[in-house]
């Protein structure tokens, strides 16, 4: 499989990389680690990574070792519908844990893992940033609060219609 940006990406990439001084592209690693990301599939696989690390002119060890640190980017593959929980002090207090295991026996999944048919990812996240609305998740870009078990249902309801919103 050839690994490539799109024209409009490289574009992109290009622009991303000519905000830092000469010799410090490093810097732009995360922004293309999400332009990949969204590229080639929602996950960044190695010939993934390696491509990234060939346009910023890296070692391939120095981007797996940013990608494998950030939970916000995924290196297997994920569903549709990626189901990120927070799991730190303020959800698990209001009941992140519950949430959890509630969405565990609802998909038949354990965290981690993806459904059968692809649809959803559960994946514990550390803080998320919004804990005076805990528990929450983030599902795509938007983050989803005061998490009750009616909630959750609603939302797989909404995601299986193909009716939520993520971008």
């Amino acid at each position: 499989m050839n690994i490539q940006f799109s024209e409009e990406k490289l574009n992109k990439v290009k622009e991303i990389i000519a905000r830092y001084p000469e010799g410090k592209q490093k810097s732009a690693l995360l922004p293309l680690l999400h332009l990949a990301q969204d590229e080639f599939g929602g996950w960044l696989d190695v010939p993934v990574m390696d491509y990234v690390a060939e346009l910023l002119q890296l070692k391939p060890i120095e981007v797996y070792e940013v990608a494998t640190f950030y939970t916000m980017f995924n290196t297997k593959p994920v569903g549709k519908y990626l189901l990120e929980v927070c799991k730190t002090g303020p959800c698990m207090l209001n009941g992140s844990d519950d949430i959890i295991k509630y969405i565990e026996e609802k998909l038949g999944i354990k965290p981690g893992e993806t459904t059968p048919d692809g649809m959803f990812t559960l994946k514990p996240a550390e803080c998320l940033g919004a804990c005076g609305y805990a528990p929450m998740m983030q599902l795509g870009k938007f983050y989803k609060e005061h998490l009750t078990k009616e909630k959750i249902d609603a939302l797989i309801d909404e995601c299986r219609e193909g009716k939520a919103k993520i971008n």
